[in-house]
């Protein structure tokens, strides 16, 4: 019998399950804060939705297997093709904008490092039917409100955003022949993670001339926008792309979160299925993985039958942001919540110890009781190691003058309160004025 669960894969004890459960009440509330609606889906996926979206070389990462139909089937590795599914299954019936998010478990067969693990939970957020970049605006904007909800500030994290059409305009005005521009983007991708001198040599071996590769990382260091906008236009290219960056910088200026963004042209998604703007977000020292990354798909939902429709959308991970606030000390310190611990003083008080706790529980408070023969003592202990605001002590004697004996355990103090007066309104028992069903955390 193993004692730890499968390489890769995680237990979450109660104490780690109130850490999770806050990280996950911080996106649920900025996901609907900005408009957002949840959705899910089985765990369980067609593996084909993965190879239509990444190419056979993912079937290496799945846990997949056939299931006793003869149906192959994986554990889902993302979301987003089961998100495009969804879509595509209603058709035109959907009004736009599409503004949906999840809260997934995620499962991928692949080498572990820090922050990497073969199996985590992902916010999803997804924007479809527009083709402005307020649809990236929005994204940001929320997953910045999540990060600030868990105590982290523009000093902390920062978003590099760029675009893939300006990367691909930029390889044509080098020379660099279009059926080599998408593993040279997946080159660039793997800066900051691999050694530089390495991904020049790479470079090379696909067929960009050295005098190019010299350009293209000089212009990689490249911090305005306005550099790229004289190149291209000197090259006679678009220059669509560098308005859409300057326009979406404009609004997230507008929003507020403009001292969390920068333009960093190698941030380009090694994913092929992106079309226009690209981001991902790191801590400013550079000690972990990305937090999130994500940018716009206009082209995905044509994979799945679906047409053409302007989408964007991003995936944050639990793990690393969970190291990041591990680091900076921000993880909050949570206990067990009870407001209530009834103990029967003998056999003779348990059925009106239960009695009172159903009724404490149906009025919304947390309420726990001695289950087993206790002595007095052993009994308090039990209810200090639960932490319980209040200790009801159920006594033969006060029980028969129609009392309660309430105990802080904190200050040690007890009162003695009418049983009525205390069912009436417990929350007025507890220390946290307007606690109980619906003010209290936990």
């Amino acid at each position: 019998m193993q004692g730890s669960p499968p390489r890769g894969m995680r237990d979450f004890y109660p104490d780690e399950m109130r850490v999770q459960n806050w990280l996950f009440s911080r996106w649920r509330a900025s996901a609907m804060r900005y408009g957002f609606e949840e959705y899910n889906s089985a765990v369980v996926e067609h593996e084909e939705l993965f190879v239509l979206k990444s190419g056979e070389e993912i079937v290496s990462q799945l846990f997949n297997f056939v299931d006793k139909g003869g149906r192959r089937v994986t554990l889902r590795p993302e979301m987003t093709p089961t998100f495009a599914r969804m879509i595509a299954a209603r058709g035109g019936a959907l009004p736009k904008p599409v503004k949906w998010f999840s809260v997934a478990q995620c499962f991928r067969y692949e080498r572990m490092s820090r922050g990497r693990k073969r199996e985590h939970y992902q916010w999803n957020l997804d924007v479809v039917g527009v083709p402005e970049v307020t649809a990236e605006a929005e994204l940001l904007s929320a997953a910045l409100d999540a990060l600030g909800g868990m105590g982290l500030t523009a000093e902390d994290v920062v978003v590099r955003i760029s675009h893939r059409g300006l990367m691909g305009a930029v390889l044509e005005g080098l020379g660099v022949p279009e059926e080599i521009r998408t593993g040279v983007l997946g080159v660039i991708d793997k800066r900051g993670k691999e050694a530089e001198e390495s991904l020049r040599r790479r470079m090379e071996t696909l067929g960009v001339s050295r005098d190019a590769v010299h350009a293209l990382f000089a212009l990689l260091d490249e911090k305005e926008i306005g550099a790229f906008a004289r190149l291209l236009r000197e090259q006679g290219l678009s220059t669509e792309s560098v308005e859409d960056l300057e326009t979406l910088f404009g609004y997230l200026e507008a929003c507020g979160i403009g001292d969390y963004c920068e333009f960093s042209p190698s941030i380009v998604r090694g994913l092929p299925y992106y079309t226009g703007i690209v981001f991902e977000c790191f801590d400013r020292e550079g000690k972990f993985r990305a937090l999130f990354g994500g940018g716009r798909y206009d082209n995905l939902f044509d994979l799945f039958g679906a047409g053409s429709l302007p989408s964007a959308g991003l995936g944050f991970g639990d793990v690393v942001i969970q190291e990041l606030l591990r680091e900076k000390q921000l993880l909050p310190a949570l206990s067990r919540r009870i407001d209530f611990f009834l103990i029967p003083y003998s056999q003779m008080e348990r059925a009106r110890a239960f009695r009172t706790a159903e009724r404490l529980r149906k009025g919304g408070f947390h309420t726990d009781l001695v289950l087993g023969a206790r002595k007095l003592k052993g009994a308090l202990r039990e209810g200090a190691r639960l932490r319980a605001e209040r200790v009801v002590l159920l006594l033969p004697e006060e029980l028969e003058q129609g009392l309660f004996v309430l105990r802080d355990l904190e200050s040690g103090k007890e009162e003695r309160v009418p049983e009525g007066a205390f069912l009436e309104d417990p929350g007025r028992f507890l220390r946290a004025s307007g606690s109980g069903p619906s003010g209290s955390a936990g």
